[in-house]
């Protein structure tokens, strides 16, 4: 199983979770896709795009669930980042948990496979 990575705000989260879909973030759905890291990324994505921020959560989806709508693409620096091209079910969410800051102002993450 590949589990790759979204982050966001616990209310937008509990909202998907309450509508049973998660179609994306306001950037998301911007770009046309929704924005996931690997477990290599993830960490630079949140010091990038999510710097000082609390009520986050970080979600992992089974990639494999996500069939042919989820596309490698190259971005940030030539690597390839997971991109959704529809929106997913939480049938493919293997666990959700909070994303808080550290007393150095970074955000701590569980341990990423």
């Amino acid at each position: 199983m590949t589990l790759i990575y979204k982050i966001c705000s616990e209310a937008l989260w509990k909202q998907a979770e309450k509508d049973g879909s998660f179609a994306g973030a306001p950037i998301d759905l911007q770009d046309g896709y929704i924005h996931f890291s690997t477990a290599v990324q993830a960490r630079e994505t949140a010091e990038r795009h999510f710097a000082g921020q609390t009520d986050l959560v970080l979600v992992a989806v089974e990639a494999e669930k996500l069939g042919d709508a989820l596309r490698y693409e190259v971005s940030r620096g030539g690597a390839l980042f997971p991109h959704l091209y529809c929106v997913f079910s939480m049938a493919t969410v293997a666990w959700v948990k909070p994303l808080p800051l550290g007393s150095d102002g970074r955000h701590v993450f569980p341990e990423l496979t």
